[in-house]
């Protein structure tokens, strides 16, 4: 038993150094993408009068400009993501109301439906918990989630695919 708990304990020390690289083309794309990407759904939400965008959509936003390649950064798992999770806390909401269970029910929903959908992306997670807080209505779906994700997926198409080095999505589907 005590074998067993050091062998745990010692997972938690790492021991790796990070693999992460600095490259100030790197820098430039994340902050060109990223900009450009909340920028338009925040011009988009003040000459609509109604939110365009979400606090997840800037994690979104360096998922999908600074791991452009990363499995969950992709398409599918971006907008899939948000939709599967948003819908999952919309059901939630509807279903428990908007107490701390409903929250936590709501999350732990969401990812196991991106998992069980292939969708997984990590900012979307927290989708269940904006919906649920704010009390949002079903249309909530299309305006920001849906727009908002499909927006940032053709920026990134056109910034990702400007640099010579860079190609984005890797897959679709």
């Amino acid at each position: 038993m005590k074998d067993q708990a050091d062998s745990y304990l010692q997972k938690m020390k790492g021991g790796a150094r990070s693999p992460l690289t600095v490259r100030p083309m790197n820098l430039a794309v994340g902050f060109i993408g990223g900009a450009v990407s909340i920028g338009l759904l925040a011009l988009l939400s003040a000459l609509a009068g109604s939110p365009w965008i979400m606090a997840p959509f800037g994690a979104s936003c360096v998922l999908a400009f600074a791991v452009w390649d990363a499995p969950l950064s992709q398409p599918r798992n971006l907008v899939g993501g948000h939709l599967i999770s948003t819908l999952t806390g919309l059901v939630t909401l509807e279903v428990l109301g908007d107490g701390i269970w409903a929250m936590a029910i709501g999350v732990g929903a969401a990812i196991s439906l991106m998992g069980m959908t292939k969708t997984t992306h990590p900012p979307a997670g927290a989708d269940p918990l904006v919906v649920i807080m704010a009390g949002s209505g079903w249309s909530f779906l299309f305006t920001p989630v849906l727009v908002g994700s499909v927006m940032i997926v053709v920026v990134a198409l056109l910034v990702n695919n400007a640099v010579k080095e860079r190609r984005y999505p890797t897959f679709w589907w």
